[in-house]
């Protein structure tokens, strides 16, 4: 990256750091979003835009760490940065096992893609009738009130979500990059592009896409912590559903598969959109169900029609942020 990119991103750094001190409630919720969903997109990015996998059903991973967490929590009174790491090993357990099935029988493209929404679905059914997780009625976390900021218990103020979630994208992007740039790395991208010639120099393809597999899994169901304590409220149906694996994937697409940066623009494009669009149809009064989700689809296509690499590849070589193609991107 030049030194422009880097003066760049370090002043949007600041911006974001400043941002509760000058923004209101709402405005600091939808920022929150907004950084909620670059996390999840850059944890998805590490599957698909690294190593070529498709997977539909992140959800499912975002389910199992927010219900580990919670009920860990709830039942046990087990904090959130004690019970993620059982969060995160139950989502990677999942993962590796789709993906056991998968590479042991040759499940690729979208047959894979299939896969992963076969489990997330068996998972909203499932725990639409486990009564220890809430079922159908819901989990709920209690909420403690004016008890001050509790971070140790991710108890307290909007303002302290903020920076939780900016601070765990950052870290997101640290650890993508230091993956990226390393033998791992470099294996995940051959992978990706030449699978049968990185075979052939000795990449093992299955411990590779398994790695792959593993760390994704494992950064999204720290999402779902992330988000179960937040909202204080888990739903099989919200929680696990189709529609949130879609939702975790556009900000990747939009913003560019397989860069770094790509995920946490694409983000910081279609949810506000998404929400100023929410705002002028309650202004006008019409009731339009599925309008939010038609103007997703329009924006992907538009995205794949116009930018197919995503909008941050275009948007660094015109702003000149990288020095080549690709590179730190």
């Amino acid at each position: 990256m030049t030194g422009r990119g880097i003066v760049l991103l370090a002043l949007c750094g600041a911006l974001l750091l400043a941002a509760p001190m000058v923004a209101d409630r709402y405005v600091l919720s939808v920022l929150t979003t907004v950084l909620w969903f670059a996390y999840v997109g850059q944890a998805w990015n590490v599957m698909m835009g690294f190593s070529g996998l498709l997977s539909l059903g992140h959800a499912l991973y975002v389910g199992l760490g927010a219900y580990a967490s919670a009920a860990l929590f709830v039942h046990f009174g087990i904090g959130p940065w004690a019970g993620m790491w059982v969060a995160m090993l139950a989502a990677t357990a999942a993962g590796c096992f789709i993906g056991f099935l998968g590479f042991r029988f040759g499940v690729r493209g979208v047959h894979f893609a299939l896969l992963t929404i076969a489990f997330a679905e068996v998972a909203r059914i499932g725990f639409d009738h486990l009564q220890w997780f809430g079922g159908s009625g819901g989990f709920f976390i209690p909420v403690a009130g004016d008890a001050g900021n509790d971070l140790l218990n991710l108890r307290g103020s909007p303002e302290l979500f903020y920076y939780v979630i900016l601070a765990l994208v950052l870290a997101a992007l640290a650890l993508s990059r230091v993956l990226l740039h390393s033998r791992l790395g470099y294996q995940w991208l051959a992978v990706r592009e030449e699978p049968e010639a990185a075979e052939a120099v000795g990449v093992d393809l299955f411990r590779a896409r398994i790695a792959a597999v593993a760390v994704s899994s494992a950064l999204t169901a720290l999402g779902g912590v992330f988000q179960a304590f937040y909202f204080n409220n888990l739903f099989p149906e919200q929680v696990f559903s189709m529609g949130r694996s879609i939702e975790i994937i556009l900000p990747a697409i939009v913003g560019g598969i397989g860069t770094l940066i790509g995920p946490i623009l694409g983000a910081f494009i279609l949810t506000p959109l998404g929400e100023v669009l929410t705002f002028l149809i309650e202004a006008t009064g019409f009731d339009l169900p599925g309008l939010k989700q038609l103007f997703y689809g329009v924006a992907l296509v538009v995205i794949v029609v116009y930018r197919p690499d995503g909008v941050w590849p275009w948007l660094a070589a015109r702003l000149g942020l990288v020095r080549r193609r690709g590179e730190d991107a």
